[in-house]
């Protein structure tokens, strides 16, 4: 079919990656020093790879080209997402994604009222980009799905939404990313009783809430759910 793709002028190419990075469906990958469409298929032409190119070489053009597969698109990230929690769990790759459940059935119990805050968090990772579809954790778990900022806005964040639940944070803006899918999945292949997202009041916070929505309407499951907004100045806004 003939359709809009993007076209990689390797004179013009420095082989930096920005646009291997940039390019969310994994189309781009560097070969020898240079960047390259490796998968036409997976290149919807829209072009998030242009605009990180400093010298130039990427354009549109309008040419033959398998259809853009949205499905194996899907397939491969979720490929290689799975493919780093095994590489990163089982050959000891970062520690720092290493997968853990912390024993907070006890942590409950500690008296809220001794002058020592204590961590509600009851897993590793929880960072959404970090953190696996399916794990242990999941199971029967009440899901908070946070914005980074607003653990440091609202002082209490850790006994009021944190506290008997399993907390996963990002941020759209900064990660640059849509989580809808992967909270999907989060969704759909886990026992999740219920969702709480805490977001900011700013507006590139709302990324956060649609991807969350999104993700509750597409999982197929009905599962309560709330949104709180957190001001700029810590307060909780009706």
């Amino acid at each position: 079919m003939i359709r809009k793709i993007i076209h990689i002028d390797e004179e013009k190419c420095n082989g930096c990656g920005l646009c291997a990075e940039a390019c969310h469906e994994g189309a781009i990958d560097i070969v020898n020093g240079k960047a390259k469409l490796v998968r036409e298929n997976f290149c919807d032409g829209f072009g998030d790879c242009l605009p990180g190119c400093p010298t130039g070489a990427i354009t549109f053009e309008e040419r033959e080209a398998p259809e853009y597969d949205e499905s194996a698109v899907k397939a491969a990230k979720e490929r290689k997402t799975m493919n780093e929690m095994n590489h990163e769990h089982h050959e000891g790759g970062c520690p720092g994604s290493k997968m853990m459940q912390f024993a907070q059935n006890e942590v409950e119990n500690t008296p809220v009222n001794t002058g020592k805050p204590v961590s509600r968090l009851a897993q590793w990772p929880c960072q959404i980009k970090l953190v696996p579809t399916q794990a242990p954790f999941f199971d029967g778990a009440k899901l908070l799905i946070a914005a980074d900022c607003t653990a440091y806005a609202y002082a209490n964040m850790h006994e009021e939404f944190m506290r008997g639940k399993v907390t996963i944070i990002g941020c759209p803006k900064l990660d640059a990313v849509d989580y809808s899918d992967k909270l999907t999945e989060i969704i759909r292949n886990n026992d999740i009783k219920s969702v709480t997202i805490v977001r900011m009041e700013v507006p590139c916070c709302g990324g956060l809430q649609r991807a969350a929505e999104n993700a509750l309407k597409t999982s197929g499951k009905f599962i309560p759910w709330q949104v709180v907004t957190i001001s700029r100045d810590g307060k909780i806004l009706d």
